[in-house]
């Protein structure tokens, strides 16, 4: 990653609380090829992410197809998130998106935009919205509606 995603996230990650723990974990991309399509890359990506997720865990897939929803609503999410006895994983597509595998692996699709937006601004995105949910659910002043 760029160091700007990794200060962004990184600035985020240190605003939490020490018993709200982010483990963010890069997986390899397939090997791209002219003679291969995305749905082999999907499903290769597919293997990987799957073999990291355990039975119990909580899975969002960020789709550009899964739900929108407010800060508000993120941060409801976020209380529930937590009340789950499992870890909660928050599934990042490649290039390619996610495979049909792991969005069916997934308890919840969200979508963070409309808009495709680069893996590593998602980063980002993803980690100062995770904040701000936080943020909202103990009525910390960051967000300002």
């Amino acid at each position: 990653m760029p160091s700007w995603v990794e200060a962004g996230v990184a600035d985020y990650d240190k605003r939490l609380p020490r018993d709200v723990k982010i483990d963010w974990v890069s997986l390899p991309l397939a090997t791209r090829r002219k003679d291969r399509k995305a749905e082999h890359y999907l499903a290769t990506e597919a293997q990987s992410i799957l073999k990291q997720i355990r039975e119990d865990d909580f899975v969002v897939a960020l789709d550009v197809r899964g739900k929108s929803c407010s800060s508000e609503e993120l941060a409801e999410y976020w209380q529930a998130w937590q009340a789950h006895r499992g870890d909660l994983v928050i599934l990042i597509g490649g290039p390619d998106g996610l495979d049909q595998s792991c969005l069916a692996r997934a308890n919840q699709r969200l979508s963070l935009s409309a808009l495709t937006l680069p893996h590593a601004l998602v980063r980002v995105v993803l980690a100062e919205q995770l904040y701000r949910a936080w943020s909202l659910s103990i009525g910390h002043p960051y967000h300002r509606a």
